[in-house]
């Protein structure tokens, strides 16, 4: 065991939060201004505020992205990371009262397998003796979470994990690869999974004292049937299934004889609903059910017996999709432009009580009227319970950021530096070529007069820019930027019309978005003496801003930074890993557009990149090879331009693929921004 001196931390991003069975504690990767990821401990007591404690490791390590986390009762974290084929699982925990804080490392077991995938144990089992009831060799067997691995075969292999770090024991090995986990007793034994087979998803349950596995969800003959939600002891489950036709949620009781019911209230087209949380009540099962669409998320209760999703009104902003319900309230991460993320306390009839969302004032027009906004009609283009009801992120909406409601509460959200405050953003329409596109914009309601406008483009291309907290975004406001961050066609959260526009034309509809809002703002920004857009993009967005840079005519573009970009879906095939590759020929990323435009590629458009660049990119990347950029800086040597007067070309030593949220990525933050307002590459 090794312990580690744990330092003040004032976390700006927070991830992949767990909560532990019993509601008791929750664990989440925590990252500081300066980079560095480390988990992060947080303690929810029955009343009052949520505290984190940070978990630093030793010798100031960091830890990796793709670490998963576990919260446990006692407080402790355990943590699975990868590399590779290797999995190490390590509990961390805050050292006892006394002396100087510090953190507690134990090592626990290791695998080597392809993929490694951990689940922890409902309440009632964590701690209790193995379901296999196997003693250990030193006393009870103490189990706080399940491991499912998978290698070269399709099969699942399962294990049972222990505190006391005595080895996993290997409960099962059943065909198939699984995912998802649901749990249908409060004894741990029984466990519901998602098995791949044939192209199809069924839920299928595993007994852990036998190992064996029966069906459980077999709806229609082809039909992909998810558990997604269960109560052991009323029965109550919640489903997922394309058997009506459409992917929907529906609910049942599990070995009640009554059929699976698909609520109309439970399908809402072009947003996505995903079940939270359920608490039983006398009156019968209630739901909470979060709803995406475009940038932001609303909350809602479903309660089987009204029929009806009745509205939670919650700030503007996006909420992390998972949860937990007790006496204490409904906690839940959640996030907003000017609120770092932090875990949000909700009570659930306090804002059933407050009523829907109140409607603001009508749209304001945007100065010099760029583009119209929305309708402002209440619940517009919204079906059910959601036609009369304004959602924070509609245009309808309050233009300012209400006041909490009475019965939310925010705990441990890292306030500005130096009695500062972070820069607010609001969701508005901008039209763009085939129908409007949702931007998430910074600068207030005179942005597009600012001296200086960032178009800022997200990476993917299966991604968008959401109603939360950006690090890289706040620097460039703090800096003076306004920034626009539209999600163009090829973005999720807009119905799968939207997404699917760039499959097979990476840099088709997507960059026509781009160039028709470039194309509008520096014409506006003209007739005011002011300076074009820059340009901003990481990954995908880098990509993107690149052509983007090479086709919109030179008045139209300031300056360009780009991270992390690749030159062409082709030439990513060529270099990138098979998981990576693997993605780019499912989204037809290496298929070529025949149009007047010519080939999408960054490398034979370089003599056209004349606005000053940034490029940056860190030497570890794992999915964009850092060859790429490197073949972008040779070639611009190789045509004459100048490195440090024309463009500047950063290589970030020891940085992956999330270079601007590893450790020097504050630093990153404020060349980027630095560079975006005065376009001096050197």
């Amino acid at each position: 065991m090794t312990v580690a001196t744990r330092s003040a931390t004032h976390a700006l991003r927070r991830l992949s939060f767990s909560f532990a069975a019993d509601g008791s504690h929750a664990a989440c990767l925590a990252s500081a201004a300066d980079g560095g990821w480390y988990a992060e401990s947080w303690h929810l007591p029955a009343s009052g505020p949520a505290v984190p404690t940070p978990l630093a490791l030793p010798g100031n390590r960091s830890e990796n992205l793709r670490s998963q986390l576990i919260a446990l009762p006692d407080g402790s974290v355990l943590v699975c990371r990868h590399d590779g084929e290797r999995h190490e699982l390590v509990a961390l925990g805050a050292a006892g009262p006394g002396g100087e804080p510090a953190t507690t490392e134990r090592r626990l077991a290791a695998f080597r397998r392809p993929g490694l995938r951990l689940l922890p144990l409902p309440a009632s089992a964590a701690g209790s003796p193995a379901p296999d009831g196997a003693p250990a060799a030193d006393g009870a067997r103490v189990p706080v979470a399940v491991a499912l691995g998978t290698d070269t075969r399709p099969a699942t292999a399962v294990w049972l994990v222990h505190a006391d770090g005595s080895e996993p024991r290997q409960v099962a090995e059943i065909p198939g690869l699984h995912g998802g986990g649901v749990w249908l007793d409060r004894a741990g034994t029984l466990l519901a999974l998602d098995r791949v087979a044939a192209g199809v998803v069924r839920t299928v349950v595993l007994d852990l004292r036998s190992g064996t596995v029966t069906p459980l969800l077999e709806i229609g003959e082809r039909s992909n049937d998810r558990l997604v939600l269960f109560d052991p002891d009323s029965r109550f489950a919640m489903v997922r299934s394309d058997a009506p036709g459409t992917d929907r949620l529906g609910w049942g009781l599990l070995g009640g004889g009554g059929p699976l019911r698909f609520p109309e209230c439970l399908h809402v087209s072009g947003m996505l609903l995903r079940p939270v949380a359920l608490r039983p009540a006398p009156e019968g099962v209630r739901v909470v059910v979060q709803i995406d669409h475009g940038a932001g998320s609303a909350l809602a209760l479903w309660r089987p017996v009204a029929g009806r999703l009745d509205p939670l009104p919650v700030p503007p902003g996006r909420l992390g999709a998972a949860g937990h319900w007790s006496e204490a309230g409904l906690r839940m991460p959640y996030s907003s432009p000017d609120h770092p993320t932090a875990l949000a306390t909700l009570d659930v009839d306090a804002l059933l009580a407050h009523g829907p969302a109140a409607a603001g004032p009508g749209p304001a027009p945007l100065p010099l009227q760029l583009a119209p906004l929305g309708t402002g009609l209440p619940g517009s283009g919204l079906p059910g319970p959601w036609r009369d009801v304004v959602l924070p992120w509609q245009p309808g909406g309050a233009r300012t950021a209400p006041a909490a409601p009475a019965g939310w509460r925010l705990d441990g959200s890292t306030p500005a530096g130096d009695g500062g405050r972070w820069h607010p953003a609001q969701s508005i329409e901008l039209a763009g070529p085939a129908g409007p596109l949702e931007a998430v914009v910074y600068g207030g309601d005179s942005w597009l007069s600012s001296p200086h406008l960032v178009l800022a483009l997200h990476g993917g291309p299966a991604d968008a820019w959401r109603l939360e907290f950006d690090p890289a975004l706040q620097r460039m406001a703090a800096e003076g930027l306004a920034v626009v961050a539209p999600n163009q066609r090829g973005s999720t959260g807009y119905g799968l019309a939207h997404a699917m526009a760039i499959r097979g034309a990476w840099g088709g509809p997507d960059l026509d978005d781009v160039l028709y809002l470039l194309d509008g703002l520096a014409g506006q920004r003209a007739a005011l003496g002011l300076e074009p857009p820059a340009l901003f993009g990481v990954s995908y967005g880098a990509f993107l801003a690149l052509l983007a840079a090479a086709h919109a005519p030179a008045e139209q573009v300031a300056r360009c930074a780009v991270v992390a970009p690749f030159l062409s879906g082709a030439r990513l095939l060529s270099e990138a890993a098979s998981p990576v590759r693997a993605l780019t020929t499912r989204l037809g990323g290496g298929e070529p557009i025949a149009d007047a435009r010519g080939p999408r590629d960054v490398l034979q458009l370089a003599h056209r990149l004349t606005a000053p660049l940034l490029v940056v990119h860190g030497d570890r990347d794992e999915v964009v090879p850092v060859s790429q950029s490197r073949a972008l800086r040779h070639e611009l040597l190789r045509i004459g331009r100048s490195e440090g007067t024309d463009f500047r070309y950063v290589e970030a030593a020891g940085a992956g693929h999330e270079v601007l949220a590893e450790d020097g990525g504050a630093v990153l933050h404020e060349l980027l921004a630095a560079f975006l307002r005065t376009g001096r590459p050197g």
